[in-house]
């Protein structure tokens, strides 16, 4: 009588492997819509910041566009074809940001939506990038040697002058004192733009501090918060900001959540947004275009944070120190960011040739 139970009781078990009727066009496209919707929000719920977001749709949007079918069809030898082909050439950051793109997109397929998909279209969901054809993710890194402490004083110079006579006043000034947090603190864009007001925190610390609640976190693991120590003179570059330009911008400071560095566009309920990061990409490039022209299109937010580093190990800062400050996870990053000028090294060198001659003194 037991095997006869489990018998019945196995027969009333679903197979969740068992294929739907056939799904039309129509049906099939309001999914793959769907499925993606879906992905961008679960994205934002991981507090991935919405340029990283954004970033990754692009990606399979245009991933999609050559492949002409839903990506989820996409099987090795088609990611052989494109990216072994198709994206032979271009840039090493294209090719692994795609890739990574599409990975996370696959891994968002297989938790939530295998045995659905499966169920539509009897695919198996797999991703068709694997040890062999993955593009590699170990590229050199780009050489992003910054300009010496004279021409970044000579471009910061050139731009404050600028702004007693902008048009605009408010946001060129907010515009310069993020670029100044970028080479006082090695700040990334998007971190700066997304700091409130109440993430100043003037009574932590020596300086005060910033609560940096988006840092970069790696691997895409969502955001890596962490404190930023306003040393360098970025204290009395934020007080400066906060407290002379700050209120150019129609936005209520007891609002929980008041933007550090806002827009001086409105949202439709007529609360004020953020500044993008491209606005500050932009005006950054454009202020070198003008006081530094020995570096036209070379000047960006990421050369500035090369910039903060080198200078503060140039003035006796530990490298440990530096990898924290700029929310690195490894040593081995943070030395990267290091470009020593003049005869830093080969004054080291000397030093070390004067100690071992000096050992020898009396010996020969």
């Amino acid at each position: 009588m037991k095997s006869r139970g489990r018998e019945l009781a196995l027969a009333l078990v679903r197979d969740l492997r068992d294929l739907r009727p056939p799904t039309g066009d129509e049906e099939l496209a309001g999914f793959e819509t769907d499925a993606l919707s879906g992905f961008v929000l679960a994205r934002a719920s991981a507090g991935l910041a919405d340029s990283t977001i954004r970033n990754d749709t692009n990606h399979l949007e245009l991933i999609r566009d050559w492949f002409g079918q839903p990506l989820w069809e996409m099987r090795p030898a088609d990611a052989d074809t494109y990216f072994g082909k198709v994206l032979r050439n271009a840039k090493p950051s294209t090719r692994t940001g795609r890739a990574a793109a599409l990975t996370v997109f696959f891994r968002y397929l297989e938790l939530r939506h295998k045995v659905e998909l499966h169920n539509i279209t009897g695919l198996v969901v797999e991703c068709p990038l694997d040890e062999m054809n993955r593009p590699r993710t170990s590229a050199d890194p780009q050489l992003r040697i910054p300009p010496t402490e004279a021409e970044v004083e000579e471009l910061f110079a050139g731009w404050r002058d600028e702004l007693a006579t902008c048009r605009k006043f408010g946001p060129a000034a907010r515009n310069y004192a993020v670029a100044r947090l970028a080479s006082d603190v090695g700040l990334r864009i998007n971190e700066a733009r997304m700091l409130d007001l109440d993430d100043v925190r003037w009574e932590l610390g020596r300086f005060g501090k910033l609560n940096v609640r988006h840092g970069k976190g790696s691997r895409r693991r969502g955001p890596k918060a962490r404190l930023v120590p306003l040393i360098n003179g970025a204290d009395r570059n934020l007080r400066w900001f906060i407290e002379d330009v700050w209120g150019h911008f129609d936005v209520d400071h007891t609002r929980l959540g008041a933007q550090l560095f806002p827009s001086e566009r409105k949202a439709r309920n007529g609360s004020a947004t953020r500044a993008t990061a491209d606005v500050f990409r932009r005006s950054l490039a454009e202020a070198a275009d003008r006081h530094l022209p020995g570096w036209p299109e070379r000047l960006t937010p990421h050369v500035l944070r090369h910039y903060c580093a080198s200078q503060l190990y140039l003035t006796g800062m530990s490298l440990f120190a530096i990898q924290e400050l700029l929310g690195h996870a490894w040593t081995g990053t943070t030395a990267r960011y290091i470009h020593v000028h003049a005869t830093h090294v080969e004054d080291a060198w000397v030093r070390g040739q004067q100690r071992a001659s000096d050992r020898w003194k009396g010996l020969l």
